[in-house]
């Protein structure tokens, strides 16, 4: 397939833009390394015909930007394309990946250590309309991304952001961080995460103490962080300094 215009967005993008640019000689290979890159790319120029994203970044920007925050950039110029997302493969991006299966406009997935060939094989099938993943996992509990979009979600979602941030370590620092009512604050675990946490799998009980749901929003903080920037919270999004 000729004359492909491919985007790269990766911290690490310049190591495979030879080898793209060597398979698809009459194409264009522009790499995006940080969001700043990723926005003039997207916006300064004609639509690209295919963009490869990592799945997660591994540079200092791994808690601020994704490749979900590149979908976000695509969606938010009108530029959208088809993407292929690059992954790891370890356990931390499950929870990224959870939403990446139902987002339409990925219609590739695949991990790195692979090799470029597979890349390659990807780029060529999902810019003619095809499809290389896997289908979105079912049966195995209630997934982040769809828990926060309904019902009490989004309060859920804006208190487990407060608390991944490092922002809030009892109630009474949550409600302020978060803005809500103490009470509400109270029931983190009985009423807003609790269920889920309990649902997915990862607590034993249906009764989740709160000091689970505290510990729970540490272990996935990468990703609420990322569904909070996205989602209309970014006030509670940005990691407090030092907060591991």
């Amino acid at each position: 397939m000729d004359g492909l215009r491919i985007l790269v967005a990766s911290p690490l993008g310049s190591i495979i833009e030879p080898a793209l640019a060597a398979r698809f000689p009459a194409g264009t290979v522009t790499v995006a390394r940080d969001r700043d890159e990723v926005e003039r790319a997207v916006r300064g120029r004609l639509r690209h015909d295919v963009v490869v994203s990592d799945l997660m970044w591994n540079s200092a920007a791994e808690f601020t930007f994704d490749g979900l925050d590149v979908l976000e950039v695509l969606r938010g110029a009108d530029r959208l394309a088809p993407v292929v997302m690059a992954t790891q493969g370890h356990g931390m991006e499950a929870d990224h990946l959870e939403e990446v299966l139902v987002r339409p406009e990925v219609r590739g997935v695949l991990r790195k250590s692979d090799g470029p060939q597979v890349l390659f094989d990807a780029i060529v099938e999902v810019a003619g309309g095809g499809l290389v993943r896997p289908p979105a996992a079912s049966g195995t509990g209630p997934t982040i991304h769809g828990w926060f979009a309904h019902g009490r979600g989004r309060t859920a979602a804006r208190m487990a952001g407060a608390i991944a941030s490092g922002r809030a370590t009892s109630h009474a620092t949550l409600a302020e961080a978060a803005n809500v009512r103490y009470d509400t604050a109270a029931k983190i675990g009985r009423e807003y995460l609790g269920e889920l946490i309990w649902l997915r799998g990862e607590h034993t009980e249906a009764a989740v103490p709160a000091s689970v749901v505290y510990r729970w929003c540490g272990e996935h903080a990468r990703y609420l962080l990322s569904w909070c920037r996205r989602n209309g919270h970014a006030d509670v999004a940005d990691r407090v300094v030092g907060h591991r």
